[in-house]
């Protein structure tokens, strides 16, 4: 939490509180379906939470923005994000059901009123949204596909609307069909070892 506050100063009491309650929901329900490593558990907020505000340091979501998050597994990017914004509204969808589960459980202890989540795989969503997060689910050739009929045309941000990927490592090679990506070093924003290779992906569209 520490590090969290220190690289986003400006959190309400509410947004700090909501942070603060993620480590103990997620330590409880991992006890029950493992939806994050173990290991990881240690590094929560670093490998979870902050790497997921990652996106906020590109792009400052302007209020009623419609988010999809495609295989948020356990809510990652998608839960940090709406709590940073309260007023742009979240669609968190994944395969596996039970992940699901815990997405609507800790979605209903934080009372985020701007998350809805389903068991859809990316296909099956019909909604157009503004944006489209992920975190490394596949490689973009394969990702883009699922999504590229889902976002709006008409843009109302500095960035174009498009897909913003989390992903780490030389993406030299997977961006290669992609020339509009745009790679932003996370590193240039949080000053850690974890995020030397960790990067936001922006694929307009």
């Amino acid at each position: 939490m520490e590090k969290l506050a220190k690289y986003f100063p400006k959190l309400t009491k509410l947004q700090y509180d909501q942070f603060e309650m993620l480590y103990a929901l997620y330590f409880e329900w991992n006890a029950k379906i493992n939806v994050i490593s173990r290991k990881d558990m240690d590094a929560f907020y670093e490998r979870h939470v902050l790497h997921s505000l990652g996106i906020a340091k590109v792009i400052l979501f302007q209020p009623h923005t419609q988010i999809l998050d495609v295989g948020t597994g356990g809510g990652f990017p998608g839960i940090p994000l709406a709590i940073l914004f309260p007023d742009s509204q979240f669609y968190l969808i994944d395969s596996i059901g039970k992940k699901v589960k815990v997405v609507q459980e800790v979605t209903n202890a934080l009372e985020l009123k701007n998350v809805s989540s389903q068991h859809l795989r990316a296909e099956e969503f019909k909604r157009k949204v503004d944006f489209v997060v992920s975190r490394a689910v596949t490689k973009m050739e394969s990702f883009v596909p699922w999504v590229q009929n889902n976002i709006k045309s008409e843009s109302n941000h500095p960035l174009q609307n498009g897909i913003l990927y989390l992903k780490g490592g030389d993406l030299t090679e997977e961006l290669k069909s992609f020339p509009r990506a745009r790679q932003y070093e996370l590193n240039h924003f949080f000053k850690s070892p974890f995020f030397e290779t960790k990067k936001v992906v922006h694929l307009p569209f």
